[in-house]
């Protein structure tokens, strides 16, 4: 097992997340079986920076120690909802590469995570995963680590 660091990503890791960014949305993707993500390394680099700089977008990256690698991220944003009493805390990503998963990285993750959001005094933090069969390891993830089903589906329209 690696020794991991979980980290606030400097200007120089942001390419590597932007393409941590796309190997999770690749692998929705192939498990779902659609082409739902529109993927530019080169603009979703970008619009990490500006939410990242701007304060409206939070991450943290794991880190293997010996190889310095950037193994996976959890992404936070602030919301709003008269059901949630005020501000809230969201997940829109949590990715662990395949190689380093079943090593506790997702939960030191989580659990940086959910550090912060006690830091932004957010009564709460959600994340979404798909209700498919697909995703039942995820979903196994979240609810042994504390995450309660709060409601139904996620849709978008474009």
């Amino acid at each position: 097992m690696s020794e991991i660091s979980i980290i606030i990503p400097s200007e120089r890791d942001y390419y590597d997340l932007s393409l941590m960014v796309g190997e999770l949305l690749n692998e929705i993707m192939q498990k779902i079986d659609a082409p739902v993500f529109n993927y530019n390394q080169v603009e979703t680099e970008k619009r990490e920076k500006s939410l990242i700089e701007k304060g409206k977008y939070w991450v943290f990256l794991a880190k293997d120690k010996t190889s310095e690698r950037n193994i996976g991220f959890v992404s936070l944003y602030e919301s709003y909802a008269l059901y949630s009493e005020g501000e809230y805390g969201r997940i829109p990503e949590l990715y662990v590469r395949p190689e380093y998963r079943s090593e506790s990285v997702g939960l030191m993750l989580l659990n940086k995570a959910s550090k912060f959001a006690i830091s932004k005094n957010w009564e709460r933090l959600e994340v979404t995963t798909p209700p498919l069969p697909e995703f039942e390891r995820t979903l196994n993830f979240y609810q042994k680590n504390g995450f309660l089903i709060s409601g139904g589906r996620k849709l978008i329209v474009i």
